[in-house]
């Protein structure tokens, strides 16, 4: 059923057209005035593949749909969430480099902070273009609004693939754990698949519902890295019962991943697949060390800008928050639709028999020099 009472993500939207192949759009257009008076502006860069759009979204996204035959199954299609500019050169480095990944069709950089002027985004496009060679396009999409729940709004113009990767801007994947994710979740394309994971509990002695994390079980990916099918995206976004939950997520300024991991559970009756990678870089985990440094405060400061960004810096009250979500949303559900899945996938079907060779026990694979 389309939801005629769009969330606060999906409103005063107007339509855009997708990124060409061959021609950069730097659109400089606001709803009131454009940067030259009243006079629409527009520039056309003939920069292969990357391209950078102010124009939100369609009206109501959820009335065009496409059928699932005409979405590629072959390719993803990467969406990072971006908010603060002091993160400006890890966007690059990340849109970089899964924009360098075979199975990528495009990188959008869906820019959400509604208070960053547009010379500062034209800028950040500049910078972009100027670094960046070959790959998938990287466009620049700015949201209408600093809803979380945007992160999951269908762009039936933009969105070509069966599949999508949700992704923040503080963290990077190596390509080949990102094509071994992929090529798990075309084998698996109604499950979620992710490589952080996380879990709900019910604390006995409470009596009440906890968000927690477990050594051996685990019923939440985070949207640090997530693969879901793009049918799920109109589920999360259009369906009118989810009105309610999606309220949530703006009242909490948090839980968005909660939520989506509720839906896909909650239509697969099982939980999501967690992917082991070769190499992941997290630069927002408050857990980073200071880096040595000659220099007195410049490196300092910007490492502490960019972990205390992201929501988890706060782990205490974060923690605390996303476990008054998994109790709203099963309160409003009326049933814990969460899963719980065991283990992950890794990519090595390596000897596990142990030999001895030299007088050492290895795996019976592994060569050894005498």
């Amino acid at each position: 059923m389309t939801d005629v009472n769009l969330p606060r993500a999906c409103r005063n939207l107007t339509c855009t057209s997708p990124p060409s192949l061959s021609l950069s759009l730097l659109f400089l257009e606001s709803e009131s005035e454009t940067i030259m008076g009243k006079i629409p502006l527009i520039l056309l860069f003939f920069i292969p593949i990357v391209a950078f759009s102010l124009r939100p979204l369609s009206p109501n996204p959820c009335l065009s749909k496409p059928m699932p035959q005409t979405l590629r199954s072959d390719r993803l299609t990467v969406l990072i969430n971006g908010y603060s500019e002091s993160r400006f050169h890890l966007l690059s480095s990340i849109a970089a480099k899964y924009s360098s990944c075979p199975s990528v069709a495009a990188v959008f950089i869906l820019w959400g902070n509604p208070k960053t002027p547009t010379e500062t985004l034209t800028q950040f496009n500049i910078n972009i273009t100027g670094s960046y060679y070959v790959g998938a396009p990287i466009s620049i999409l700015r949201q209408s609004s600093d809803s979380l729940n945007s992160r999951f709004l269908p762009r039936p113009s933009w969105i070509t693939t069966r599949a999508v990767a949700i992704c923040d801007d503080d963290v990077e994947i190596d390509t080949k754990s990102v094509e071994f994710a992929f090529k798990i979740w075309s084998s698996h394309q109604d499950n979620l698949i992710g490589f952080f994971a996380r879990s709900h509990d019910f604390d006995l002695r409470r009596r009440t519902w906890i968000y927690t994390v477990h050594p051996d079980k685990y019923s939440i990916v985070l949207t640090k890295f997530m693969i879901l099918k793009t049918d799920y995206l109109y589920m999360y976004s259009c369906e009118s019962d989810m009105n309610e939950m999606r309220n949530v997520v703006d009242r909490m300024q948090n839980c968005e991943d909660i939520l989506m991991n509720f839906v896909i559970a909650e239509r697969t009756k099982s939980g999501p697949i967690l992917i082991g990678a070769e190499k992941v870089r997290d630069w927002g985990d408050a857990r980073n060390e200071k880096r040595e440094s000659s220099s007195s405060s410049s490196t300092e400061v910007e490492d502490k800008m960019v972990r205390e960004v992201g929501l988890s810096s706060r782990r205490r009250d974060h923690r605390k928050r996303r476990g008054d979500c998994i109790r709203e949303f099963h309160k409003i559900w009326g049933r814990m639709s969460l899963r719980y899945s065991y283990g992950k996938v890794v990519n090595s079907v390596g000897e596990q028999g142990l030999c001895e060779k030299g007088g050492k026990l290895v795996f019976c694979d592994e060569q050894v020099l005498f």
